[in-house]
């Protein structure tokens, strides 16, 4: 499973979660704090950046929202996120597509195989 932030500003670096794991809400807080969010910040500089998720149970949990809403300027809560579309998703509908060309080409041998071809340039 990879995770990636994704907005006009330009991409977080890609990072590629353990195996196996279930991603409820501590785990994503862990994801936000030492990977996710400093991307964000170091993405957007000082400009204005409007951070908004989709509805997964971890990204709706109390206390990512609470962080969420502490780390972000304007974290937009999850009683105004609109409903699934892929107009509002970029990262399955857009993103996804150029990982999986990326990864998928030829054979993989293995995972740091997949994780070389994830990691090979810019989305």
């Amino acid at each position: 499973m990879v995770s990636v932030a994704v907005s006009s500003l330009g991409a977080s670096n890609i990072h590629i979660l353990e195996s196996g794991v279930k991603i409820n809400g501590a785990y994503y807080r862990d994801v936000l704090r030492e990977m996710l969010l400093s991307d964000i910040h170091a993405a957007s500089g000082s400009e204005f950046f409007v951070f908004q998720q989709d509805s997964a149970p971890s990204h709706r949990a109390k206390d990512t929202v609470a962080l969420l809403d502490q780390e972000t300027p304007n974290f937009i809560p999850p009683a105004l996120w609109p409903p699934n579309s892929p107009d509002l998703n970029p990262v399955d509908y857009t993103v996804r597509s150029v990982l999986q060309e990326r990864v998928y080409r030829t054979q993989i041998s293995d995972v740091d195989d997949v994780k070389r071809r994830i990691n090979s340039g810019p989305l």
